[in-house]
């Protein structure tokens, strides 16, 4: 059963790194979901599998390890809230981004950006434009 679960790491991770190389915003969002899906199947593979052991321990014993671990459980809620702010946040940066420039292309992006004033050169007063 870990073995699925490695082969379904390694898909996401790859599915994610290509969709992060896009050169398309939208797909860059997605691959970003992805991989914070992917991290979380890592730490959750990281905790114990076994279907066989009971969450909670019987009252009465004593052997704690027995029961499931809830450190690769609290890893994850906390991993799918820091991802959820990351991707808001982007989305967010990438709109504001998009709306000021006036294109959703990441190379278009750069070419709109306003050129950088060299040296020796005087910068424009307030009521001029450069």
């Amino acid at each position: 059963m870990e073995a699925l679960y490695a082969i379904a790491f390694g898909g996401m991770l790859a599915a994610a790194l290509y969709l992060l190389m896009s050169r398309h915003l939208l797909r860059m969002v997605l691959g970003l979901l992805l991989l914070g899906n992917a991290v979380n199947l890592a730490i959750f593979i990281s905790g114990r599998l076994s279907s066989r052991v009971p969450p909670l321990v019987p009252e009465g014993e004593i052997v704690l390890a027995a029961g499931a671990n809830p450190l690769p459980q609290a890893l994850i809620l906390t991993a799918i809230v820091i991802s959820f702010s990351l991707v808001a946040f982007t989305v967010v940066l990438f709109e504001r981004a998009g709306s000021a420039l006036g294109t959703a292309d990441p190379d278009a992006m750069h070419e709109a950006e306003p050129r950088k004033i060299t040296r020796g050169a005087a910068p424009p007063c307030r009521g001029e434009q450069a």
